[in-house]
């Protein structure tokens, strides 16, 4: 055996419990398999599910689970797309049926790994929670028997008596915030638990997020609604134009409140490269709490939401809702309402239907069901740019109308969107020269069908809509707690060094007392001799060298790993 295997023995022999446990993570031990028996093999399986390979494995999984989740259609944000996505690859569909790509978040697999790495980290933090309670509650280990193995080391002779340096050595620590005490000839200190506290806020922190991560999903509701000027909205299911939430949620778990849409005010760029780019988007709303609340004025915009007891009022869209008047062919009003239209562009070029399901009658008095598709620009450009606007502001506003009579399929019993019309039952109407009918009107003007089947006006009044999403989300609160929680530990625990320091103060043959300092880091660091110099150079003053014979400024020497002490060099 060589002599460096031999000194190496020899240190760690030495060094015992002065440089043991500086950290509460668990022991990488070689585990033998146990013999048969469910006891041995559950002890196993625990024993591997709880160790920080296993658990940095699942949480490896963990964030790879979820990058289908964000780049494959899931049916609960987008049923639609989730539909296309299956009519546009035959193949994979059934495969990502299988796999459950479509609903990674509910999946088995995901669940599976969520569940195991919830029950890995609490496996983990508890031990290792009991094990830094017993740290704080006992006292830093005693002195090595020779301190000038360790990295960190330094010494010098003084004519002090050794109790008044162990005194002194004890004051400095303490004042230096060490955890300090005086253990036979030595003075044990220890500093930087917070490292260790830091490392199980982290760990803490993400059971934390995980369960707020659960509640959220779990208990969360998520709906929109689109609203002209005008309307009210009642926090309902029924009030909903669509509506998403968790496997636990109940109807009941709403929050109570209303509120109306007074007004929507949309502001844009005038001139410039970034013409027509929106400035403001505001809706002015007045809302109330509970049944009986008082109604409160207040104004929605984009990214700063109306928050009511843990529900949030986002505002996510906005568009234009011409009002039209529908006469029938004896003049009789059977349709008057402002009609939403969908933007198609930025310029806030829109489309929809207006559907006229009942009242109307034609010239010769029979009964029909009107569908008209409406084009609307805000701003009409003219000869040229008749298919799309110009500016997305009410500047110059034009209405084109397309008529179709007959039967909209709406008494047949299956759903059909309010934006689309269906035309397999459906007539146009012709114009003079026997071409579909299509009209452009300007505010104020009328359309007239022909053979006196009636009048299609288009009112001067233009209103605005807005677009609302009212999100309820448990444990958001939480989450946030949880995520700031775990930057604060993971900074703690990366930055901050654990280390421990001695002082051995003992009388020489010569009856010189001997002062040695050492000091041990959990991990190889700059920081541990550079501390102790200072620490050294402290001491220095309090307990200076004795004078030698040739020498009338000795400064403390040291064996390797040489850390000058401040004072020695007085």
């Amino acid at each position: 055996m060589s002599k460096t295997d031999t000194d190496t023995g020899r240190d760690r022999e030495e060094l015992g419990a002065a440089g043991s446990r500086l950290s509460t993570a668990p022991q990488e031990e070689a585990v033998s398999l146990p013999g048969l028996g469910v006891i041995g093999w559950a002890r196993w399986f625990w024993r591997q599910l709880t160790s920080m390979r296993v658990a940095l494995l699942l949480l490896l999984l963990l964030s790879l689970g979820a990058i289908p989740g964000s780049l494959i259609p899931q049916t609960g944000a987008d049923a639609t797309k989730v539909e296309d996505f299956r009519a546009a690859h035959k193949t994979l569909a059934p495969v990502y049926d299988k796999l459950g790509l479509f609903h990674v978040y509910s999946s088995v697999w995901f669940s599976a790994i969520y569940i195991l790495l919830f029950v890995s980290l609490i496996g983990c933090i508890i031990p290792r929670t009991w094990q830094f309670v017993g740290q704080l509650r006992g006292r830093p280990p005693g002195a090595p028997k020779r301190l000038d193995r360790l990295p960190a080391y330094t010494t010098w002779t003084t004519a002090e008596d050794p109790e008044k340096v162990r005194e002194a050595a004890l004051a400095l620590l303490k004042r230096r915030r060490f955890r300090a005490h005086v253990a036979g000839d030595a003075v044990a200190a220890e500093k930087g638990y917070l490292r260790e506290l830091g490392n199980l806020v982290f760990h803490i922190a993400l059971i934390v997020l995980l369960i707020a991560f659960a509640s959220g999903q779990l208990y969360k509701s998520d709906g929109t609604k689109l609203m002209v000027e005008g309307d009210g909205f009642s926090n309902a299911l029924p009030m909903y134009d669509d509506f998403k939430s968790g496997s636990l949620f109940e109807p009941d778990d709403l929050v109570p409140f209303s509120f109306d849409l007074k007004d929507f005010k949309g502001t844009y760029e005038l001139t410039g490269p970034n013409k027509g780019t929106p400035r403001t988007f505001e809706a002015r709303i007045r809302y109330s709490e509970g049944a009986y609340g008082k109604q409160t004025t207040t104004t929605v915009k984009v990214n700063e939401p109306l928050e009511i007891d843990g529900s949030k009022v986002y505002l996510v869209s906005h568009g234009y809702a011409p009002v039209i008047t529908v006469r029938d062919g004896k003049g009789k009003v059977v349709y008057r309402d402002a009609v939403p239209l969908l933007p198609l562009d930025g310029n806030v070029t829109s489309q929809g239907v207006v559907k006229v399901m009942d009242g109307y009658r034609d010239a010769k008095g029979k009964k029909e069901q009107l569908g008209i598709k409406a084009f609307f620009l805000p701003t009409y450009g003219g000869a040229g740019m008749e298919i799309a606007s110009a500016f997305p502001a009410l500047l110059n506003p034009v209405l084109n109308l397309e008529p179709y009579h007959g039967d909209l399929g709406v008494d047949s019993g299956l759903p059909q969107s309010v934006y689309q019309l269906d035309k397999t039952h459906m007539k146009d109407y012709k114009d003079a020269k026997g071409a579909q009918l299509r009209v452009n009107l300007k505010p104020g003007e009328s359309m007239k069908l022909p053979n006196g089947a009636g009048t299609v006006t288009f009112e001067k009044d233009v209103k605005e809509w807005a677009g609302f999403q009212i999100v309820q989300e448990p444990g958001g609160g939480w989450a946030l707690g949880g995520a700031v929680a775990a930057i604060f530990g993971l900074a703690g625990s990366l930055f901050i060094q654990r280390r421990r320091v001695w002082v051995r103060a003992v009388r020489g043959d010569d009856g010189v007392t001997v002062v040695e300092m050492a000091g041990l880091g959990r991990s190889e660091s700059a920081k541990v001799p550079e501390e102790l110099g200072h620490l050294a150079g402290d001491l220095y003053d309090r307990a200076p060298g004795a004078p030698e014979p040739d020498d009338d400024h000795p400064a403390p020497t040291s064996d390797r790993h040489v850390v000058p002490a401040e004072g020695a060099e007085k």
